[in-house]
Formats: C-alpha cells, structure tokens, sequence
C-alpha cells in the first residue's frame, strides 16, 4: 500500500463515518414501502430514495473533508476524474432485495489509489454488520465486538459451499456463462443464491468458499477485492486477471488460491471468456 496522499487510519474512520452516513437515510426507507423506480428502460434495474439519498449525503462528507479526491458513485456518476485517490460508491447494492425486504443488500464503500482498490467497505446495516478490508487484513463488527476476518481455507472443490447472486441464463448470466457456473457448482457441496455483495462478507469470514458472478460494473466489485484479500482469500475475473480487463464484469472470488484454480479451470473450460 503507497499511501501518498493521507493516512490510511484517517481514511478508515472517514469510510467508517459514511457507512454511518448512508444507515441513516437506507434503514428507515427498509420494510417501509417506499416508492421504487426503473433506471433502465426495457430492462429492470430498480432504484429507490435510499440509495440516491444515501449517496448524495456520502458525496457531501468527502467533499466536505478531502475536495480534491475523486468519486465514482453508482447513481451519480464520476467527479475529478484525474484524482489520484478515488472514493467508489454503491449505497445500496441489492436493491431488489431492498425493495422485496430481504437483509442481504449492503452499502458498499472503496477507495482507491491510482485505481488500485485499497479500502474496502461491506456494511449490512438492518443487521449491523460491518466489514473492512485494507492490506493489513479485515476486521468484522457487530454491535461493541470486533473480530479478525479468515477464509475458511478450505482447498477441496468437493467440500465447498458456492453462490451466485442469480444462476439463471435469462437474468445475469449468458448461456456459456450459466454452462460455466454449473460446472462448478454441480462439483461443489453446497450452493446458495441470492446474497449479493453479502455473499463475499460471508466468505471473508468463512461461511462461503467460492462466489462466482457476472454483470457486475466497477461499482459493485471495487469494495469487495480489499475484504476478500484482507481475509486471505483471492478474488479476480474469471481468467485470474484484473476486474477491469473484463467488459462483462465478470468475478471469481475463493477461499484459497488451490480452491480458486480448481473452480477457474471448470468455469472457463474451453471457452474463450
């Protein structure tokens, strides 16, 4: 970690204050019929008052403390895009489980250096839960406890636990995708759906060994490779290399590196993704 431009502990209770920031304007919008919007068009994207609310206000702390870093938000776009650090925002990543009352969404919160995720933030606040991830490792918290973060460590395909946020072809995945994602899943013990960001909290702290999406823009991924990495866990695009060389954003995230090359070499298999 090159932390040129700020203190790495001022940053956490920065990221720590807006995980604060966004429970205030998510949680009393959770379970209380607010209205939802379609942001994209023929297809269904919904998005609701939480998360423009709890990112506009998430906007207002960093200008308010560091003017000069960027932002990139999921529902207002880039500011000072030739920042060398970068704030990476998704208030309410889930939204559909938002909008259906299930506690799986989370606020998502990153920062960046020269585009290299350093930070990361997963907050569950209905639940509150809270992890964040830094090169020096991921932490837990719930309520007054703070625990140290491990992977399960699990190596043996056979016995790993799997999830996807939608394993169907006609939602996220395509054909060659879901052929992929079945391969792995069909050679693993258990498989679990519908977590979301969730599912990599669960893995940092070991109640998941594999996840494996697709679709996912830079938004709702910057986040997660701090607290999967700071648990001892890998996570990369589907080939082994960076997030962003893949234009369908497309991630593998696992326990450990001998798990993660078993799961790679059947999803890919001998397709070109």
């Amino acid at each position: 970690m090159a932390i040129g431009h700020g203190d790495i502990n001022e940053f956490l209770k920065l990221a720590d204050r807006m995980a604060d920031l966004a429970r205030q304007e998510t949680l009393p919008r959770f379970r209380a019929g607010i209205d939802v919007f379609n942001k994209a068009g023929m297809w269904y994207d919904p998005v609701t008052d939480a998360d423009r609310e709890a990112e506009r206000a998430q906007r207002r702390m960093i200008k308010a403390v560091y003017p000069k870093h960027g932002i990139l938000g999921e529902e207002f776009g880039e500011e000072n895009h030739e920042a060398t650090m970068r704030w990476v925002l998704d208030p309410v990543d889930g939204t559909r489980a938002f909008v259906c009352g299930v506690p799986s969404w989370v606020t998502l919160i990153a920062l960046e250096e020269n585009r290299e995720p350093i930070l990361g933030v997963i907050d569950q606040p209905f639940m509150d839960e809270r992890w964040i991830g830094t090169d020096e490792g991921t932490t837990y918290k719930r309520a007054d406890k703070v625990l140290e973060c491990k992977t399960s460590g699990l190596t043996e395909l056979a016995k790993a636990r799997i999830s996807t946020t939608d394993p169907r072809r006609t939602a996220i995945f395509t054909e060659d995708e879901k052929a992929g994602f079945d391969r792995v899943a069909d050679s693993t013990r258990l498989a679990r759906f519908s977590l979301d960001a969730y599912a990599y909290a669960l893995l940092a702290m070991g109640e998941l060994d594999l996840v494996i999406e697709a679709g996912l823009k830079h938004h709702d991924y910057a986040a997660l490779a701090p607290v999967v990495r700071g648990a001892g866990g890998v996570i990369t695009n589907w080939r082994g290399g960076d997030f962003d060389a893949d234009d369908r954003g497309r991630v593998l995230a696992a326990a450990t590196p001998k798990l993660h090359a078993a799961a790679k070499e059947l999803l890919i298999a001998d397709q070109v993704f």
